[in-house]
């Protein structure tokens, strides 16, 4: 992560709106995960950097917080507000109608207005390349997966994992824990070794700050595991071969210059790999543990996904409507 320190606002006092762009971000947990919520912070300090942006960021305890967060960015006068996060949907919605000079973004949100967009990334197609990964390097036949909470966006990154896995191993087995928390990294942990002890040789992971648990198990039994909206191989270099990435700085930065410019219309929008916003990032000090033949797979598919050959988005909802 950017060595830099957030600033965090008061949401109960707001002080008079300050000249020039601003641009805030709200998080639902700290941007010391190594994963979700990092990516936001380095979007932020991307923006800051890149456009000259004043920055702030707040990190919200619960709900209630939400409404009350944005307002106080508001009437600070901010331009532009990432809510990071599928929860912050409805309070932007609410407050995005009282306040039209301020543009609210929220990442994986389910709506949008005249002045809120929602923000999403197909990174399914980067878990799915991770599953053909993990069937050409498995030794059982068997991986795992640890989710935080059993949500729409963290689901399918998990069935697209599974199809890819189960695309090269068709006998193999996927087992699958969710955690109930996004934020107790001792219960992903537990689950992880749970799992590695039902003979789970490869570990996947999608729940943000309690992944590090995963990889903690990972580390702990010398299994590999892999990484998912930044590039995690710092955090267990021996172990993570390969992380799903999400291009959120990239993407916070094109909306805050089209913000900026005046030239950005609120919209449902969603990023894959054919837009440069998804991709796959290798852990240079495993690769020499990924067989030929694995890495030579997982590339065909890729290369597949960018050309359109392989649909992930249609293929699964085919899945899972059972056709």
């Amino acid at each position: 992560m950017l060595s830099v320190s957030p600033i965090v606002v008061s949401c109960t006092r707001p002080s008079p709106p300050a000249p020039g762009f601003r641009v805030a971000l709200m998080t639902p947990g700290s941007v010391s995960d190594a994963g979700w919520n990092a990516s936001a912070f380095d979007g932020l300090v991307l923006v800051r950097n890149r456009l000259g942006a004043g920055i702030s960021l707040v990190q919200t305890s619960s709900p209630a917080d939400f409404e009350n967060a944005m307002r106080d960015f508001a009437l600070r006068g901010f331009n532009l507000v990432f809510a990071h996060g599928f929860e912050y949907t409805d309070a932007a919605l609410t407050v995005g109608q009282s306040f039209h000079a301020t543009t609210f973004v929220v990442t994986s949100g389910a709506g949008s207005s005249g002045n809120v967009a929602s923000l999403g990334f197909r990174l399914e197609e980067a878990t799915w390349i991770e599953g053909v990964l993990a069937g050409g390097m498995s030794k059982t036949g068997i991986v795992g997966e640890v989710g935080g909470i059993n949500i729409p966006q963290i689901a399918i990154t998990f069935d697209a994992f599974k199809r890819g896995f189960l695309s090269v191993r068709p006998t193999g087995k996927v087992l699958l824990t969710y955690t109930g928390s996004f934020n107790d990294v001792g219960a992903a942990k537990e689950a992880a070794l749970t799992e590695i002890g039902q003979g789970a040789d490869m570990l996947f992971h999608d729940a943000d700050q309690a992944g590090l648990g995963v990889f903690q198990a990972a580390v702990q039994s010398h299994v590999f595991a892999f990484g998912i909206i930044r590039d995690q191989a710092a955090v267990a270099p021996d172990n993570i071969v390969a992380s799903a990435v999400s291009e959120v700085p990239l993407a916070f930065l094109k909306i805050a210059t089209e913000v900026k410019s005046r030239d950005f219309h609120p919209a449902m929008i969603e990023y894959g790999m054919r837009d440069g916003m998804v991709r796959v990032v290798y852990n240079p000090v495993l690769m020499a543990k990924i067989p030929a033949a694995a890495l030579a797979n997982a590339n065909r598919v890729e290369a597949d996904i960018m050309a359109g050959r392989l649909p992930v988005d249609a293929l699964l909802a085919q899945a899972k409507s059972g056709n």
